[in-house]
């Protein structure tokens, strides 16, 4: 069969359907470990980690990086928030299984080294892991030559990273069992695309404005390229205040790849339920304009984009006077009551983009 390249464009149900082709390959080596210390939950398909077992010292582990947002890095020549994207993929992760992360270990892959580009890489992977009281572990830095390639002339590289975290007696395994209807839905208000839809922002931008829409203005002094760099907002310190005051919560999802319902629908599906999303946070000035830009659907960029929400958080009504009490005493962080649990087998997104309308996502 002849297969048709386009590197342009996001596949996302090929990227699922890959997803779920490399999961049933890694499944059949979980008999390795099974009965053993070590073995792997089986029941958290679709989760944002996985859960290790060890008697009573459960941990949680995941893998994941920062995509082609660092070509906005290259573009920009500014390196030291790239850390807080690549941390945010992984402890907001472990987060979502209601594991405390603990460590980070990253691979850095490069055509050739920079001294001071891997300065200020690690500089901001340093202050992230101090924002998230996380320690980095251990790391690779692998040249690979012309198998490593980028905008401009400077160092090119890849960036991942995988990260442990821990269960105790206060911080146990969160995977949806509990979700009810009429759960209430809170959304956590993100500063921008964090670490996904990239391509697809900058295939308009490329398409509308040209090669150097990086240095475009925008608006207030600041520049597309700018705006598409804001570093990721790390969601995991305040969830795990949360967990630490005993405050109920059902489920927790990342709004990464897929967007808000995709991510949702991981969860959700398991579960038997739906959901209504009728007040989500309004996506930010420039996604609109992007949108604007490349003539693109509610739908197109509510699944590859957050939209304005950064995480979702599902909770009982009874818990939410102190998660608001304890939201509003931090400096960080914007939340807000957007939606609640159905009993129905669909998705009701009330998209707040150029054109407002209901999007039906079937689970």
């Amino acid at each position: 069969m002849n297969t048709t390249r386009n590197t342009n464009q996001i596949n996302i149900p090929l990227g699922d359907q890959c997803s779920k082709i490399a999961y049933k390959w890694a499944e059949k080596t979980f008999k390795n470990v099974i009965h053993k210390e070590g073995s792997p939950a089986q029941n958290l398909r679709g989760a944002y980690a996985n859960m290790l077992q060890f008697g009573e010292n459960n941990i949680a582990i995941t893998s994941d990086g920062i995509g082609t947002k660092i070509e906005l890095a290259e573009r920009m020549q500014i390196y030291n928030t790239l850390g807080f994207d690549l941390a945010a993929m992984i402890v907001d992760d472990l987060i979502c299984l209601g594991a405390k992360p603990a460590t980070l270990s990253n691979i850095l892959d490069v055509d050739y080294l920079e001294h001071p580009i891997v300065d200020s890489l690690m500089q901001g992977l340093t202050e992230a892991a101090n924002f998230s009281n996380i320690v980095i572990s251990g790391g690779e830095i692998a040249e690979l030559g012309d198998r490593i390639s980028g905008y401009g002339q400077r160092m090119h590289f890849n960036w991942c990273a995988t990260g442990l975290g821990i269960f105790n007696e206060k911080f146990k395994l969160i995977n949806g069992h509990i979700i009810q209807s009429r759960d209430i839905i809170l959304s956590l208000k993100s500063r921008g695309f964090r670490s996904n839809g990239f391509r697809l922002a900058r295939n308009v931008l490329e398409e509308k404005i040209g090669s150097n829409w990086h240095n475009c203005l925008f608006s207030d002094n600041k520049t597309f390229g700018k705006l598409l760099l804001e570093p990721s907002l790390i969601y995991a310190p305040l969830i795990q205040q949360l967990i630490a005051n005993n405050i109920s919560i059902s489920g927790i999802i990342h709004v990464t790849g897929g967007g808000i319902a995709g991510n949702l629908s991981r969860l959700l599906k398991k579960q038997k339920h739906g959901a209504r999303l009728t007040d989500l946070f309004k996506p930010h000035e420039v996604m609109s304009k992007i949108q604007k830009l490349g003539n693109l659907s509610e739908e197109t960029v509510y699944e590859h984009w957050n939209m304005g929400n950064g995480m979702l958080l599902i909770v009982p009504s009874t818990s939410l006077d102190r998660i608001f009490s304890i939201v509003d005493s931090t400096d960080n962080y914007t939340i807000k009551n957007v939606g609640n649990i159905t009993d129905s087998p669909y998705i009701d997104v009330h998209s707040k983009g150029n054109i407002p309308s209901i999007i039906r996502y079937p689970l």
